[in-house]
């Protein structure tokens, strides 16, 4: 008999390489142990594992491993982007979806989830905004760009009053979140396939400060003032944090706006392209939006 169990053996290292089937190994765990495993990692991470074998595949699909990734409200902001929620998701399909960047209100917003930390993130275009004077192609213009979340940013050549303002009704996650406005000094183009920036038209910005404001219909407020100096590149300038609390289970109304009415002197030569919002734990990532 044991001349034929070394024989079976031999039989069965042939067919899995070299392992030891005498000794249990990862592909032996139940799929619910790995799932108690997986639930311990950011979705990223699962994703890997769940190349290892069957058992962690199996395992990175299981409902309550991705309900604990997913914002608590996934649910409302699923009807928000789509205009109702979709029956017969799993969770895992739900975190995939949401972790992309989604458009909604006539393509004029974005939001999507970031995938290491599950914060809720969102972009309003310029076209998103009220902009005072937005109509009138001697002051404003739309310019395609392709640097942006969006097809288009909103150049203004030269005006004395300037004014944009924004609001958002949203289902934030609990958490502080952060407002910038993404602004460029200058009008970026392409020559011979190379990124330009003419700034002939810049003026204005570096005799009176800008004004950023932001206001919650729970009172919050925050006012904040610069020169607008640097040219050529994008910037993002913040218009202030807000904080929704955890007993908080609908949406938030914000409204933000930037500010430079002093009409003792034009300003002009300068591309509005969005409103960022980021969780306050995301500010580094704000370079890739």
């Amino acid at each position: 008999m044991g001349a034929g169990f070394s024989l079976f053996h031999k039989n069965l290292s042939s067919c899995y390489g070299d392992r030891d089937l005498t000794k249990p190994g990862l592909g032996d765990l139940p799929e619910s142990c790995v799932a108690l495993i997986l639930q311990n990692l950011d979705p990223v991470e699962i994703c890997r594992f769940s190349k290892l074998n069957r058992a962690f595949r199996g395992a990175s699909w299981a409902d309550f491993v991705w309900e604990s990734k997913l914002p608590p409200d996934y649910r409302l902001i699923l009807e928000k982007i789509l205009g109702c929620f979709p029956e017969n998701l799993r969770k895992r399909d739900i975190f995939t979806f949401l972790s992309r960047v989604n458009s909604f209100d006539e393509g004029n917003k974005k939001a999507w989830v970031d995938k290491r930390t599950g914060g809720l993130c969102l972009c309003i275009s310029a076209k998103g905004l009220s902009i005072t004077g937005i109509d009138d192609r001697r002051y404003w213009s739309h310019l395609p760009n392709d640097s942006c979340r969006f097809s288009s940013v909103a150049y203004v050549q030269q005006i004395w009053w300037f004014q944009v303002d924004g609001e958002i009704d949203f289902p934030f996650p609990a958490g502080t979140y952060s407002v910038f406005f993404r602004l460029h000094l200058g009008k970026p183009g392409k020559r011979f396939g190379w990124r330009v920036c003419d700034t002939e038209q810049v003026h204005g910005w570096n005799i009176k400060p800008v004004r950023f404001q932001l206001s919650t219909e729970d009172g919050q407020h925050s006012s904040s003032q610069c020169m607008l100096t640097e040219a050529g590149n994008w910037s993002h300038h913040h218009a202030g944090d807000f904080v929704v609390s955890k007993s908080k289970n609908s949406s938030t109304k914000i409204k933000f706006s930037m500010t430079q009415i002093d009409c003792t002197h034009t300003k002009g030569g300068l591309c509005l392209d969005s409103v960022v919002v980021y969780p306050s734990s995301c500010k580094d990532r704000l370079m890739q939006v």
